[in-house]
């Protein structure tokens, strides 16, 4: 049985989220402001759907330090806001966020989006085993752990980065097309502008350090994970 915390200061939305969900079997944890979803947030759900103007810690800043622990940061976000702008949206996803509704938002409509990032996080189906690690030259990612290791040093990747680079080392040498990969981490059904893959694409790049070359940018169609040790 999945868990789903939903964090929100508003009462009505807090409660219209929990009978829903409740109805399709999730088990849910509620918090009404930014620390009750941190201190939530340690029990490790399956997901958070999380209200980006909260007291005490906003939506983002509550992203933000979910992200520096590997645990927490491995835990799907899904932002639910009265804030619609484009701005917005893209502001949240290259935070990390796994997918980012409008309130009001449609009942099936979040269902849907629930269920599928639940059955992503689960794994997908053929390619390597969700939790079977991957080594290549001195990175070694371990995705039953969200754990990479570069150099023998612990290197921590908010969720969607790691999903981006545990992608792109699942198939060394190829090339990887951007729509590909859009699919894999993000999903069809969520927009992502192409602003939000090169944060990502040069966020891991930093992380990696002196092997950040590692990645090549295929102009016009993708990526390319490669071994040059």
């Amino acid at each position: 049985m999945k868990t789903i915390l939903i964090a929100d200061d508003e009462k009505d939305i807090i409660e219209l989220l929990r009978y829903n969900l409740q109805k399709e079997g999730y088990t849910i944890l509620i918090a009404k402001n930014g620390q009750e979803a941190l201190d939530q947030a340690k029990s490790i759900p399956d997901m958070i759907l999380l209200d980006i103007m909260m007291p005490v810690f906003d939506g983002r800043e509550v992203l933000k330090r979910l992200q520096r622990d590997p645990k927490p940061a491995a835990i799907p976000v899904v932002f639910l806001t009265a804030k619609g702008t484009e701005v917005d949206e893209v502001l949240g996803l290259e935070l990390g966020a796994s997918d980012y509704l409008v309130k009001p938002v449609s009942i099936p409509k979040l269902m849907a989006r629930v269920k599928n990032i639940l059955r992503k996080n689960d794994g997908p189906a053929g390619g390597p085993k969700p939790d079977a690690d991957i080594t290549v030259g001195s990175i070694s990612i371990s995705p039953g752990q969200y754990r990479v290791v570069i150099d023998g040093i612990e290197v921590v990747f908010p969720r969607k980065e790691f999903e981006v680079l545990r992608y792109l080392a699942s198939h060394p040498g190829q090339v990887v097309r951007r729509d590909a990969l859009l699919a894999a981490v993000w999903g069809a059904d969520v927009y992502v502008v192409d602003r939000t893959v090169d944060v990502h694409i040069r966020k891991i790049r930093e992380k990696l350090g002196p092997h950040a070359d590692m990645i090549d940018t295929i102009k016009g169609v993708g990526y390319r994970f490669t071994d040059r040790a």
